[in-house]
């Protein structure tokens, strides 16, 4: 744990997971430095301020939030170009506001940063960036229930502590990357979350989120398919029959002073197509299962782990492998799928975190016949069809200055090394395609 006073901790709480939690129960903080009081509420002003640039050596065309499944191969203009950026989109407000009614506590917290969808234009002159929502949710606390309504990390993100939805105490990694790091499952959306606390180091809690049928542009559906039917990649409102359904326990025992987390998801979705020629829909269903871990074997080190699996729950990979492809007659066929992330998180200073992590996702081919032509995920000549694509990252979060009462700088900076291989490519192609990617940033935090 980093050696920063607790007051500090309380105003970091939802914007930075820099280290592992309060092992023990602590005595209530002051107000935050930029908390407000009326009436019976507290209303606390979050948020950072970031100078970031980043270097790739291909010309990935993503932004900050790297599109791993796309890395351009070297035989390609934007294979042999590589790109800089230096931009402040990813600079955060939020808003915590807490009150009490009876015995209850409520919280409602929102978020926004500026990685939004912005103009065609918007580096030429006037760096423009559209603003765009993160968090926007609402929770009720009582006894030892908590519900969640809004949108949050969903509850198949990994956690550090419990199944909160406090940034905090989900495994974010300590990545600058948007796009967080390759191997771990996450996602922000609506949901309603009721978690039950059976036992202090205990908690379960189901979760209904909001679905989408995933199939991404590397899917060749049939000829004759109505494709809205489907998310291929710019279908926000495709349908879905039910919300995805997930359920979660965790443990989190402490051996002395150090702070344990283990963990355990279920997630099961619903996809259904309609053949408007025969006159008959379709319905499958989607299944998941996931299973994680943050040790401390000693004080300031963290191993973390966390694996996925899946029949039809690719889109929570970062979007990087679909849920389904859809056969001859219409009806879908869930795409397996899996994630893994490890890493190691270690507080050498006081003031200085080194971090490294590896993460993989692995996605299954799947092929059928339309009428003679290739349909589904890895056909032949295929380069967008991946079979893996794999991370390696390794970093340090210094801490240049850090007072309770004025915030904190903190230099950040990460390196990762990405490769990501096709299922099948054209003769005399590269097999595979791979990106080097350098991001520093200089933070302020605020108090």
């Amino acid at each position: 744990m980093p050696t920063c006073g607790r007051s500090l901790i309380a105003s970091l709480c939802l914007l930075l997971p820099l280290t592992a939690h309060a092992q023990t129960p602590a005595p209530a903080p002051s107000p935050a430095p930029l908390t407000i009081r009326l009436g019976n509420a507290d209303f606390r002003l979050g948020g950072f301020l970031d100078a970031e640039a980043f270097v790739r050596s291909t010309n990935v065309g993503s932004g900050l939030a790297t599109t791993f499944g796309t890395i351009p191969f070297e035989n390609t203009p934007a294979g042999n170009l590589s790109e800089t950026r230096l931009t402040a989109q990813q600079s955060r407000v939020n808003l915590l506001a807490t009150t009490t009614l009876g015995s209850a506590t409520v919280r409602g917290f929102f978020e926004v940063d500026f990685l939004g969808n912005g103009p065609g234009n918007a580096f030429v002159y006037a760096n423009s960036h559209t603003v765009r929502l993160r968090h926007a949710w609402a929770q009720y606390a009582r006894g030892g229930y908590e519900f969640t309504a809004g949108q949050t990390w969903t509850l198949l993100t990994p956690n550090r502590t419990g199944l909160s939805p406090v940034s905090a105490d989900v495994l974010l990694s300590q990545v600058l990357d948007a796009n967080l790091q390759l191997g771990l499952v996450w996602a922000r959306q609506n949901q309603f979350r009721l978690v039950a606390h059976p036992a202090g180091n205990v908690a379960a809690g189901v979760s209904l989120e909001n679905p989408q049928p995933f199939v991404g542009s590397a899917v060749v559906l049939p000829e004759a398919f109505p494709a809205g039917q489907v998310d291929a990649g710019s279908t926000p409102g495709a349908p879905s029959p039910y919300p995805d359904i997930i359920g979660k326990v965790a443990f989190d025992p402490n051996i002395g002073q150090r702070h344990q987390h283990l963990e355990a998801a279920l997630v099961v979705r619903g996809f259904r197509t309609y053949d408007p020629v025969a006159d008959t829909t379709f319905s499958t269903t989607g299944t998941g299962v996931s299973v994680g871990a943050v040790i401390e074997p000693v004080r300031n080190i963290s191993l973390i782990g966390n694996a996925f699996w899946s029949s039809g729950g690719g889109r929570y990979m970062i979007g990087q492998a679909p849920d389904f492809m859809v056969n001859a007659d219409g009806s879908p066929s869930p795409i397996g799928s899996t994630s893994v992330l490890g890493g190691v998180e270690a507080q050498v200073r006081p003031m200085t975190m080194l971090f490294a992590y590896y993460g993989t996702v692995r996605i299954d081919q799947k092929v059928a016949s339309d009428a003679g032509t290739p349909i589904g995920y890895g056909v032949a000549g295929s380069t967008s069809a991946n079979r893996s694509i794999d991370e390696t990252t390794v970093g340090f979060n210094r801490a240049l200055v850090r007072e309770a009462a004025k915030g904190a700088v903190h230099l950040i900076f990460q390196y990762s090394y990405v490769k990501r291989t096709p299922w099948s490519v054209p003769d005399g192609a590269p097999t595979s395609a791979h990106a080097h990617m350098f991001f520093v940033s200089a933070r302020y935090i605020l108090p």
